[in-house]
């Protein structure tokens, strides 16, 4: 005995089928999400404790500096020399940052100008343009 099906239970059938699809689809973006969001914390923290670590490292060679430990001549002439050359480098890296950023400045600048320089005869060559056929 065959039960006769209908369009209207076709159509019914149909949308139910996109539902369970649509459902299944948004539990999925969600756990997705969720997984995201729970990874990011994990990362969060991570960089939290990264950050913890320098600090005290940070502070314990302060403290050792701040308490220095008697050294034989030699040696702390040798730090003293380290020290100096460091300092210069630190001032050589300081001069090529500054230079770079005021050449960047002077590139924009140009830039600048030659845009408006541009767009100042286009609009000189419309005004001609434009009085020219008054």
């Amino acid at each position: 005995m065959d039960i006769p099906v209908l369009p209207e239970q076709i159509f019914i059938l149909i949308l139910v089928v996109i539902l369970a699809v649509v459902v299944i689809i948004i539990v999925a973006q969600w756990k997705s999400v969720s997984n995201n969001k729970t990874s990011v914390e994990i990362l969060d923290k991570e960089i939290q404790l990264k950050k913890m670590s320098m600090v005290e490292k940070d502070i314990e060679s302060k403290r050792l500096m701040d308490n220095p430990i008697p050294m034989p001549q030699h040696q702390q002439d040798s730090l003293k020399s380290i020290r100096k050359s460091t300092t210069e480098v630190r001032n050589e890296i300081g001069y090529l940052h500054s230079e770079i950023n005021e050449r960047l400045a002077r590139l924009e600048a140009q830039t600048e100008q030659k845009k408006l320089e541009k767009m100042l005869k286009e609009i000189e060559a419309k005004e001609k343009k434009l009085n020219g056929k008054k």
